[in-house]
């Protein structure tokens, strides 16, 4: 499965990666796709084989603060929307915990990961805890001794530890602030702003979050899960020549290999927001290195004999931008002169002739013709001339070899005073593409 990782006409933000047994489980918020607020009133998830992380599972809802399919309302006291929850396991139950926008904060429990989840209670507390009680953002560590703490907080750092009998009971006595450090004196790459997610790896314990530059994930490490925790740099970065936006995920080992959960947007806006994965590598000595985005997924390679839709791009440049038309159709729009659309990475394979490709490109007409200049990397290797209809364009282009990423770039040669009424307008939509021999 490329990036985005789910079924494209799903938008699953915030991500949680949880392994419970052989299966990897995704938590996250719900976005819609033609909606001008963040998230829903239910929570989803989704979970993939270890054995096979191409192919995702929807279990459907998992908890509601509205009524709906079937299913009530599961928090009496309030109707918002439910935001950013996470799952842990604890003595063969799982904990679920809700953050409700504007609202206390909800403890959920189920017998299996994929629930459905029966509300427990409202966060129990007697003493001192931050976000008045509404527990923003909220991420849970169990430790290997038992105890349990969780993390959160908007735009500042907090965590209580929690009753290991209850899960759902704050402990008087463990608030802790900041968690992260901040001030003034912090640079902005480094501030906590939300975003919380706990994990431990051997004897270090790592808290992702999103700082005050909303579009990376950081993290910082403690020897104690109490910390103080340490800014150690960023894992990810989902602005970089993309629409960038917040963001919020977190890190699992799966079969090995290490992944970062983040999600980048769609539809032109912040608030339609789905899944995507990469590959990272933990250190010795503790630090990831930052990684870019991709539209692997879990791929190791995308395959440019096979149809590509248009929507896995990781690179646009530009004001263009990927939009749901249908559920089955999400190109490129928005495309105007000196646009980039970028894919990595292809493994072209070996080429025994020598002779070339055919690249065909699937768009949709704007009224003019346009060039669509073609890049492996940094070399041209061919340029398709697009008509002013819709339809399948072909070009021949130079022999590609080994892994490269491809850069489709736009470029209106209407000339005359045709040509200046396009500037700065769309060219075409981008529907796919494919190479063939």
């Amino acid at each position: 499965m490329a990036n985005p990782i789910l079924p494209l006409w799903e938008y699953i933000p915030d991500g949680e990666p949880r392994v419970f047994g052989d299966r990897v489980y995704l938590y996250g918020s719900h976005d819609r796709a033609a909606c001008t607020a963040f998230c829903d009133y239910k929570l989803k998830v989704w979970s993939a084989p270890l054995s096979d992380l191409n192919h995702w599972q929807c279990h459907g809802d998992i908890f509601r603060t509205r009524p709906g399919a079937s299913r009530p309302a599961d928090t009496p006291w309030t109707d918002h929307e439910l935001y950013a929850p996470d799952v842990v396991e604890k003595d063969g139950k799982y904990y679920l915990y809700a953050y409700i926008v504007g609202a206390k904060g909800a403890v959920g429990v189920a017998e299996r990961p994929e629930g459905p989840f029966r509300l427990l209670s409202p966060y129990q507390y007697e003493d001192q805890v931050g976000d008045e009680g509404i527990f923003n953002d909220a991420g849970v560590l169990v430790d290997t001794d038992g105890r349990a703490y969780v993390y959160y907080g908007y735009t500042a750092s907090f965590m209580n530890e929690l009753d290991p009998a209850a899960m759902n009971r704050v402990l008087p006595g463990s608030f802790g602030h900041p968690v992260i450090p901040d001030g003034e004196d912090v640079p902005q790459e480094q501030r906590f702003f939300e975003a919380s997610s706990p994990r431990k790896v051997g004897d270090t314990y790592y808290l992702i979050y999103s700082p005050r530059r909303g579009s990376r994930l950081a993290y910082a490490t403690a020897s104690s899960p109490r910390g103080p925790f340490t800014y150690r740099g960023y894992i990810v970065d989902n602005g970089v020549d993309y629409p960038g936006g917040n963001n919020h995920g977190s890190i699992a080992c799966l079969n090995g290999q290490w992944y970062v959960f983040y999600h980048r947007m769609t539809n032109h806006t912040i608030m339609s927001r789905r899944a995507c994965v990469e590959r990272i590598t933990i250190l010795p000595d503790g630090t990831i290195p930052p990684v870019e985005m991709t539209s692997l997924g879990f791929q190791d390679a995308l395959d440019p004999y096979e149809i590509t839709p248009a929507e896995i791009a990781c690179v646009l440049r530009g004001d263009c931008f990927i939009t749901e038309r249908d559920r089955f159709t999400r190109p490129v729009v928005n495309i105007s002169d000196g646009c980039v659309m970028g894919y990595k990475y292809f493994d072209f394979g070996q080429d025994h002739t020598g002779d070339g490709m055919t690249l065909c490109l699937k768009t949709r007409g704007r009224g003019v013709k346009c060039l669509v200049r073609v890049k492996a990397d940094d070399e041209e290797i061919g340029v398709c001339e697009i008509g002013a209809g819709d339809g399948v364009y072909t070009t021949h282009v130079k022999p590609v070899t080994g892994r490269h990423a491809l850069y489709l770039e736009a470029e209106n040669k209407v000339e005359g005073w045709m040509g200046r009424f396009f500037e700065g307008r769309d060219l075409f939509e981008l529907e796919s593409f494919v190479f063939m021999k």
